[in-house]
Protein backbone atom coordinates (compact mmCIF):
# COMPACT_ATOMS: atom_id res chain seq x y z
CA UNK A 1 0.00 0.00 0.00
CA UNK A 2 1.42 3.33 -0.98
CA UNK A 3 0.16 6.58 0.52
CA UNK A 4 1.95 8.88 -1.88
CA UNK A 5 5.11 9.68 0.05
CA UNK A 6 8.35 7.72 0.10
CA UNK A 7 8.42 7.86 3.89
CA UNK A 8 5.35 5.63 4.15
CA UNK A 9 5.91 3.50 1.04
CA UNK A 10 6.02 -0.21 1.99
CA UNK A 11 6.12 -3.16 -0.32
CA UNK A 12 3.24 -5.61 -0.54
CA UNK A 13 5.54 -8.37 0.65
CA UNK A 14 6.53 -6.39 3.77
CA UNK A 15 2.89 -5.51 4.64
CA UNK A 16 1.66 -9.08 4.09
CA UNK A 17 4.42 -10.34 6.38
CA UNK A 18 3.40 -7.87 9.11
CA UNK A 19 -0.27 -8.76 8.80
CA UNK A 20 0.37 -12.50 8.66
CA UNK A 21 -1.22 -13.12 5.25
CA UNK A 22 0.25 -14.56 2.10
CA UNK A 23 0.94 -12.43 -0.94
CA UNK A 24 -1.21 -14.66 -3.12
CA UNK A 25 -4.03 -14.33 -0.56
CA UNK A 26 -3.78 -10.53 -0.74
CA UNK A 27 -3.92 -10.49 -4.54
CA UNK A 28 -6.79 -13.01 -4.48
CA UNK A 29 -8.71 -10.74 -2.03
CA UNK A 30 -8.03 -7.68 -4.17
CA UNK A 31 -9.38 -9.30 -7.33
CA UNK A 32 -12.58 -10.66 -5.73
CA UNK A 33 -15.90 -9.06 -6.63
CA UNK A 34 -17.71 -7.05 -3.96
CA UNK A 35 -19.79 -9.05 -1.53
CA UNK A 36 -23.59 -9.08 -1.71
CA UNK A 37 -23.73 -6.97 1.48
CA UNK A 38 -21.53 -4.26 0.00
CA UNK A 39 -23.56 -4.26 -3.22
CA UNK A 40 -26.85 -3.98 -1.28
CA UNK A 41 -25.48 -1.12 0.83
CA UNK A 42 -24.46 0.76 -2.33
CA UNK A 43 -27.96 0.29 -3.78
CA UNK A 44 -29.47 1.47 -0.48
CA UNK A 45 -27.23 4.54 -0.53
CA UNK A 46 -28.61 5.50 -3.94
CA UNK A 47 -32.21 5.06 -2.75
CA UNK A 48 -31.51 6.98 0.45
CA UNK A 49 -30.03 9.88 -1.52
CA UNK A 50 -33.09 9.85 -3.81
CA UNK A 51 -35.54 9.92 -0.87
CA UNK A 52 -33.52 12.64 0.84
CA UNK A 53 -33.42 14.79 -2.31
CA UNK A 54 -37.17 14.34 -2.91
CA UNK A 55 -37.81 15.68 0.60
CA UNK A 56 -35.80 18.85 -0.13
CA UNK A 57 -33.20 17.70 2.43
CA UNK A 58 -35.70 17.77 5.30
CA UNK A 59 -36.14 14.05 6.04
CA UNK A 60 -34.19 12.48 8.87
CA UNK A 61 -33.31 8.80 9.06
CA UNK A 62 -36.74 7.73 10.36
CA UNK A 63 -38.66 9.44 7.57
CA UNK A 64 -36.20 8.22 4.93
CA UNK A 65 -36.67 4.68 6.26
CA UNK A 66 -40.46 5.11 6.09
CA UNK A 67 -40.14 6.31 2.48
CA UNK A 68 -38.02 3.28 1.62
CA UNK A 69 -40.69 1.09 3.24
CA UNK A 70 -43.37 2.75 1.07
CA UNK A 71 -41.22 1.94 -1.97
CA UNK A 72 -41.06 -1.70 -0.85
CA UNK A 73 -37.40 -1.61 0.21
CA UNK A 74 -36.60 -3.39 3.46
CA UNK A 75 -34.01 -1.59 5.59
CA UNK A 76 -33.74 -1.03 9.32
CA UNK A 77 -33.78 2.40 10.89
CA UNK A 78 -30.26 2.05 12.28
CA UNK A 79 -28.85 0.95 8.92
CA UNK A 80 -30.46 3.96 7.24
CA UNK A 81 -29.07 6.23 9.98
CA UNK A 82 -25.57 4.80 9.53
CA UNK A 83 -25.67 5.10 5.74
CA UNK A 84 -26.99 8.68 5.92
CA UNK A 85 -24.11 9.53 8.23
CA UNK A 86 -21.61 7.92 5.80
CA UNK A 87 -23.12 9.95 2.95
CA UNK A 88 -23.01 13.14 5.02
CA UNK A 89 -26.76 13.71 4.69
CA UNK A 90 -27.93 16.03 7.46
CA UNK A 91 -31.56 17.14 7.39
CA UNK A 92 -32.35 20.80 7.73
CA UNK A 93 -35.46 21.75 9.61
CA UNK A 94 -37.97 23.90 7.79
CA UNK A 95 -38.52 27.34 9.23
CA UNK A 96 -41.45 27.47 11.63
CA UNK A 97 -44.60 29.17 10.48
CA UNK A 98 -44.76 32.78 11.56
CA UNK A 99 -48.05 34.59 11.65
CA UNK A 100 -47.90 38.25 10.74
CA UNK A 101 -50.73 40.07 12.46
CA UNK A 102 -49.56 43.64 11.85
CA UNK A 103 -51.40 43.56 8.55
CA UNK A 104 -55.01 43.21 9.63
CA UNK A 105 -57.85 42.20 7.34
CA UNK A 106 -58.98 45.84 7.18
CA UNK A 107 -55.57 46.95 5.94
CA UNK A 108 -52.42 48.29 7.56
CA UNK A 109 -52.66 48.85 11.33
CA UNK A 110 -51.92 52.51 12.18
CA UNK A 111 -48.99 53.40 14.44
CA UNK A 112 -50.83 55.34 17.15
CA UNK A 113 -47.71 55.73 19.32
CA UNK A 114 -45.67 57.22 16.49
CA UNK A 115 -42.62 55.13 17.53
CA UNK A 116 -42.28 57.40 20.61
CA UNK A 117 -41.94 55.09 23.60
CA UNK A 118 -41.63 57.72 26.29
CA UNK A 119 -44.28 59.04 28.66
CA UNK A 120 -44.51 61.83 31.27
CA UNK A 121 -46.58 59.95 33.85
CA UNK A 122 -47.74 56.41 34.56
CA UNK A 123 -50.85 55.27 32.72
CA UNK A 124 -50.61 57.93 29.97
CA UNK A 125 -49.32 55.67 27.22
CA UNK A 126 -49.96 51.92 27.10
CA UNK A 127 -48.84 49.51 24.39
CA UNK A 128 -49.90 45.91 23.87
CA UNK A 129 -49.13 42.77 21.98
CA UNK A 130 -50.50 39.28 21.46
CA UNK A 131 -48.18 36.29 21.21
CA UNK A 132 -49.12 32.82 20.02
CA UNK A 133 -47.33 29.97 21.77
CA UNK A 134 -47.42 26.44 20.32
CA UNK A 135 -47.73 23.71 22.97
CA UNK A 136 -48.32 19.99 22.86
CA UNK A 137 -51.99 20.54 23.67
CA UNK A 138 -52.58 23.32 21.15
CA UNK A 139 -52.05 27.06 20.83
CA UNK A 140 -51.88 29.39 23.81
CA UNK A 141 -52.46 33.10 23.43
CA UNK A 142 -50.62 35.58 25.63
CA UNK A 143 -51.86 39.16 25.60
CA UNK A 144 -49.79 41.84 27.35
CA UNK A 145 -50.29 45.52 28.08
CA UNK A 146 -47.17 47.49 29.03
CA UNK A 147 -47.05 50.94 30.61
CA UNK A 148 -44.46 52.90 28.62
CA UNK A 149 -43.57 55.11 31.61
CA UNK A 150 -42.47 52.31 33.93
CA UNK A 151 -41.90 49.61 31.27
CA UNK A 152 -43.84 47.16 33.42
CA UNK A 153 -46.75 44.98 32.54
CA UNK A 154 -49.80 46.77 33.83
CA UNK A 155 -52.62 44.94 35.59
CA UNK A 156 -55.21 47.71 35.74
CA UNK A 157 -57.23 48.99 32.84
CA UNK A 158 -59.36 52.13 32.56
Amino acid sequence: MRLGTEKYAYSVEFMCGRLGVSRSGYYDWRSRPESATVQRREELKLLIEKAFDLSDSTYGHRRVQAQLHRWGVVAGVELVRRLMRELGLVPCLPRPKRFILAQAAAGQVPDLVGRDFSADAPGKKLVGDITYIATGEGWLYLATVIDVFSVKITSRFR
